[in-house]
């Protein structure tokens, strides 16, 4: 055996023996080799796979996303109102480009940026919409696949919040088929270095208030696509708007719009210079969507916490509470058990993509299988408690991110 291996199993077996002692010294209050309580809220006390680090990052983020974010959710949902400074308050937190190595972010694992993501989900999906579309779109379209001048120049402003990104990639006619896009680059007939850019992107997060936006579009003279950093400082004016699209049945805390280009002029050097076709962009994507499968936990753990609460307080047939109830019972256990096993999952996938062992198969696995349970158990909630139905229907339309 692998002495290594033989002295972690020694470790785990003298662990196992101290948790029995402890047991029988406290034989009323537990059975041998059991823990005292049940932690509904921890049901697989899966922070006991987190670093330190990573559980202080997850108390930090917590702790903002309550105390800042939950009292303005209300207000922002209903009036469709995103507020631009708490870009800035991440940025202050270092809670954006978490995982990203130097330019001023904090390089923490993708553990940690996931468990910042599933904080911030807690509280909404559009909060957690507009936070991953500049870290994991924005800032790591540029930090992978830009020049050295680009990482210098614009990441540690994103990183601080002082500057919004976006990611325009999906067009009106081409919604699932990228590859279809029309959004066209061709070489500026006049000015040498520049490409001008004609084409429309849609359902772009941050973009209203974005001051920098990836947009990929396709060379005329290759067909290949690729991403360009375009700068709303240096567009003229007709040459670019960035609408709002108002009237949104959901994620309305967050900012949705267009990205409308006219022969906008992009100078050559703000041109991913490698990286072609939808390699570029997907890299990107399967970043978020790791995200989106920490985030959908988060959300789903929430309405756990408030349909758990509600049936504990409300009295029905002969003053009992709901929660009295196998029904009710059966509902709130399977909730725990998919936001035990997701959380599971999704941490197991982000260590592996850490230990350069991931494969966008398991990303899109861990994501399709928690945005569906985090739906189904919504649904389900919305029957014995369809007044906290409203709260959270956000979550309905994770599957769309």
């Amino acid at each position: 055996m692998n002495p290594s291996v033989f002295r972690t199993a020694s470790r785990h077996f003298q662990s196992a023996n101290r948790l029995c002692r402890a047991s029988a010294a406290s034989r009323n209050a537990s059975v041998r080799g059991y823990a005292t309580a049940f932690n509904w809220e921890d049901p697989l006390v899966t922070s006991d796979l987190y670093t330190e680090e990573e559980l202080a990052i997850q108390d930090t983020a917590r702790q903002y996303c309550q105390e800042r974010l939950l009292p303005r959710v209300l207000d922002a949902y209903r009036n469709e109102n995103y507020d631009r400074q708490i870009l800035t308050e991440m940025g202050e937190l270092g809670l954006l480009g978490a995982s990203i190595e130097g330019y001023g972010c904090a390089g923490v694992s993708t553990v940690a940026s996931g468990l910042i993501t599933k904080e911030v989900e807690r509280v909404d999906s559009g909060y957690r919409s507009g936070m991953s579309v500049q870290s994991s779109l924005a800032m790591t379209a540029i930090h992978d696949f830009g020049t050295q001048e680009l990482k210098d120049r614009l990441l540690p402003d994103l990183a601080k919040g002082k500057l919004a990104g976006c990611f325009g990639l999906t067009e009106p006619n081409h919604g699932s088929d990228p590859g279809s896009m029309e959004t066209v680059a061709r070489e500026h007939p006049t000015k040498k270095g520049y490409y001008l850019l004609s084409g429309t992107k849609t359902w772009i997060t941050n973009s209203p208030i974005s001051d920098i936006m990836i947009v990929w579009a396709k060379l005329q003279t290759t067909g290949k696509i690729r991403g360009f950093v375009v700068e709303r400082s240096q567009c003229p004016p007709g040459t670019m708007e960035t609408p709002a699209i108002k009237n949104k049945t959901a994620l309305r805390a967050s900012i949705t719009g267009m990205i409308q280009l006219d022969d906008c002029p992009v100078p050559a050097e703000n041109m991913f210079p490698e990286v072609q076709g939808l390699a570029g962009p997907f890299t990107c994507l399967n970043s978020a969507r790791l995200g989106i499968a920490f985030g959908a936990m988060g959300a789903l753990e929430d309405c756990l916490s408030r349909a758990r609460t509600y049936a504990l307080e409300r009295k029905q047939f002969k003053g009992n509470p709901l929660a009295k109830y196998q029904l009710i019972q059966k509902k709130l256990a399977d909730a725990a058990t998919d936001a035990a096993y997701g959380t599971l999952a999704a941490t197991q996938v982000a260590r592996l993509k850490d230990a350069g062992k991931c494969t966008p198969e398991m990303i899109s696995m861990v994501k399709r299988q928690n945005c569906d349970r985090a739906l189904a158990n919504s649904r389900m909630y919305a029957s014995p408690f369809s007044c906290l139905l409203c709260l959270r229907h956000d979550i309905f339309y994770k599957t769309l991110g």
